[in-house]
């Protein structure tokens, strides 16, 4: 990492004296549109790092999975098909197998929450993808403590317009999508625009058992329709209705660490989610009402071939298991906005504010059944069966009042102050005759400091308090010495402190942002596994803990350099900090990093057209090591990945080579530490792949 970052800063320091005898052009603004109003990315308070759309489109693998390690101290959990839990800044879920719905890091696509079920993030046709790293108190609350994913997909344009793509690559990748839209019968005050993506892909595993190379495969489709409506000049109506399903095995882990699954009864780690949304703005004289409604309704099932295995891969012994889940989820959420006119000195306007009030409703149901049978031909007792079955139901509602004010000092300075009151109440019960309603009253928010120093850059400094619900850890009915403390853990407080600066040099040729960060975390909710049966994998379960401190601390650096009309580098590095504190249940782990919290994260690149029909992107990303879990002290490996997009547009059309991981570097996204291998089930570390080298071809259409 030193020889990179070294490498990095001389690169900088060569590039700018070469570009000073080269013709160059400024770096287009970046608007932010996950905040309370779409503002310039050089006029926010905080650390946030931007996707955006040409970067999204020169993709051909389209999934924020893929993306997100381009964004410096983002990292993400897979145990199964896709990613679906996101941590920022060390700080996130990593597994929701047997936990109620309840999430560290927000993920909001075109406004509606799908936090926890990051799987679904499809990224064709979107315009703009928003990391926002800190807490989110006074404008998420519960779902965002450590931050917010902000996806927004293209909207209706009031000219007729679409685009095409297919395509195709190694294991068996073949995708199609199209996306077009514009004015109804030529009326521009109604529009719309149609996206459908199909996306299939054999996956890079093989069942040697089965003899299928088919048993990963993604298989995976996008639907969404989006229609605005212009009234009159002061009513504006927006809507939505999409579809995203994934119809994805889970034949994923292997106990020799190959590529090669074993397994006699591969999984599925399906999705289909539904969602509708309507957003209402009308425009009064000095202020905007914006409603916000959506509507999810979501199908899960999670299923695993548990002991990973097959009877003759298992044998002598017998050593059968297999678990699924079905999961429903449905949900329900309405906010209401006041948003005034932009502060402006120059019109004596020295206040700008937001006051608004949300309810969400959130009603979700488990059936799990487990089955399986061990034997081992030297107990003339056995073989031993097992049969469990479970049917829980989750419901929530969340009642908040939120507001935030913005004062302009004078014509560089302006402080803002936001909060957030959230009353946040569940019900929960289950088979088990286990039954539990608990609430909290919990508040967030954020203070801040943005002074402005020239045209080109500002400084700021904020204060923001975020907090997650508390919750419950679900199947611990199987374990007969389970109690009540164990079911359930409390809410989780986080501060946050940071100074930053945005800069533009160079006739803005060169964007410069730098954030430093230090978090204070009260009652640290941390996830640890336990297995009440070493024999049973059906028995693996997560708790989670109140640990009564942790500290998260670290820099974030961003550089885009345009050189000139034709060349631009970008240098994008995270440095991360972490310490679990004060953990009465585990002193043996006091004093360490918290887990999928790598120390630095990086992400440089050159974007070259060296002619005005063709392009050149190249990446290396990578991350250093960092521990799996919270419960041992198993870690990952460094790594680093190259990526490499090359392109050539003739007319409306644009032909692409493209490869990921050309250099087909290994490396693990996640581990678990157990055992699961007869008769003696010695604690093993196992590790889950990340992808391997995809090479492929990618065409585009554009009319």
């Amino acid at each position: 990492m030193k020889i990179i970052k070294n490498n990095l800063f001389y690169s900088i320091i060569l590039l700018y004296f070469f570009s000073l005898e080269m013709s160059s052009q400024a770096i287009e603004e970046v608007i932010i549109k996950g905040d309370w109003r779409e503002t310039s990315l050089s006029a926010e308070d905080s650390s946030i790092a931007v996707l955006d759309s040409k970067l999204i489109e020169s993709q051909a693998l389209k999934h924020f999975e893929n993306l997100s390690y381009l964004v410096p101290n983002l990292n993400f959990a897979a145990s199964d098909s896709r990613a679906r839990h996101f941590q920022i800044r060390g700080i996130g879920e990593r597994s929701g197998y047997e936990r109620t719905p309840n999430s560290a890091v927000g993920l909001l696509i075109d406004d509606i929450d799908f936090s926890g079920q990051g799987g679904i993030a499809t990224t064709f046709d979107v315009d703009q993808i928003e990391v926002h790293r800190g807490p989110q108190g006074a404008r998420i609350g519960s779902s965002a403590m450590a931050g917010l994913i902000y996806i927004s997909t293209k909207d209706p344009t009031e000219n007729f317009e679409g685009k095409g793509e297919i395509v195709m690559g190694s294991y068996g990748t073949f995708n199609t999508g199209i996306a077009f839209g514009g004015p109804v019968n030529l009326n521009k005050d109604l529009t719309y625009r149609l996206a459908i993506k199909k996306d299939y892909s054999d996956g890079f595993r093989k069942n040697i058992f089965l003899n299928k190379s088919d048993t990963s495969k993604k298989d995976e489709s996008t639907f969404r329709l989006k229609v605005n409506w212009v009234t009159d000049n002061q009513t504006t109506y927006k809507f939505l209705i999409s579809q995203i399903e994934l119809d994805d095995p889970a034949d994923i882990w292997t106990i020799d660490g190959s590529l090669n699954t074993l397994s006699d009864r591969p999984g599925m780690d399906s999705q289909k989610s539904n969602a509708y949304g309507v957003k209402i703005y009308h425009q009064f004289e000095k202020f905007e009402f914006q409603s916000l409604s959506s509507v999810t309704n979501t199908d899960v099932i999670l299923s695993y071939d548990a002991d990973w295995g097959n009877p003759e891969s298992h044998s002598p012994f017998i050593y059968d298991y297999f678990s699924e889940t079905i999961r429903k989820r449905d949900t329900f959420s309405q906010e209401f906005r006041l948003v005034s006119q932009f502060a402006d000195k120059n019109t004596e306007k020295s206040i700008e504010w937001v006051l608004g009030a949300s309810f969400v409703d959130i009603n979700e149901t488990n059936a799990k059944k487990d089955t399986g049978i061990y034997g081992d031909p030297s107990d003339p007792y056995g073989p031993y069966f097992s049969n469990s079955s479970s049917l829980s139901d989750f419901s929530s509602s969340s009642y908040s009042i939120f507001g935030n004010i913005d004062y302009l000092i004078n014509e560089t300075i302006k402080i803002s102050i936001g909060g957030r009151w959230e009353n946040f109440k569940s019900n929960y019960f289950d088979s088990y005759d286990e039954s539990f309603s608990p609430s909290n009253k919990m508040s967030g928010g954020k203070l801040s400091l943005v002074k402005t120093l020239n045209n080109n850059s500002n400084i700021y400094f904020n204060i923001a308090k975020g907090y997650n619900q508390g919750g419950f850890n679900l199947g611990l009915g199987l374990d007969k010495n389970s109690s009540n403390r164990n079911l359930y853990y409390d809410p989780e407080f986080l501060t946050n402190y940071e100074v930053g600066i945005n800069s533009k040099f160079f006739q803005s040729k060169l964007n410069l942002g730098a954030v430093l960060f230090y978090s204070d975390r009260k009652d640290q909710q941390v996830l640890i596994s336990t297995q009440v049966d070493p024999s049973d994998p059906n028995t693996f379960l997560y708790l989670t803990q109140n640990a009564a401190e942790g500290i998260n601390n670290g820099l974030e650096l961003n550089i885009d350099f345009a050189l000139n009309k034709s060349l631009g580098i970008f240098a994008n590095l995270g440095l991360l900090n972490t310490e679990i504190k004060n953990w009465i249940s585990r002193p043996d782990i006091e004093g360490r990093e918290q887990a999928h919290a790598p120390k630095n994260s990086f992400s440089i690149g050159i974007n070259w057209k060296p002619t005005n029909q063709s392009y050149l992107s190249l990446n290396v990303v990578g991350k250093s090591e960092f521990y799996y879990s919270d419960s041992h002290n198993n870690t990952s490996k460094s790594y680093n990945l190259t990526n490499i997009n090359y392109g050539y547009e003739h007319g409306q059309w644009t032909y692409s080579l493209w490869a990921r991981n050309i250099f087909d570097k290994y490396y693990s996204v996640r581990g678990f530490y157990f055992g699961n291998e007869a008769p003696n089930f010695i604690d093993t570390l196992y590790r889950r792949h990340g992808d391997p080298r995809h090479i492929g071809v990618m065409v585009q259409y554009d009319f």
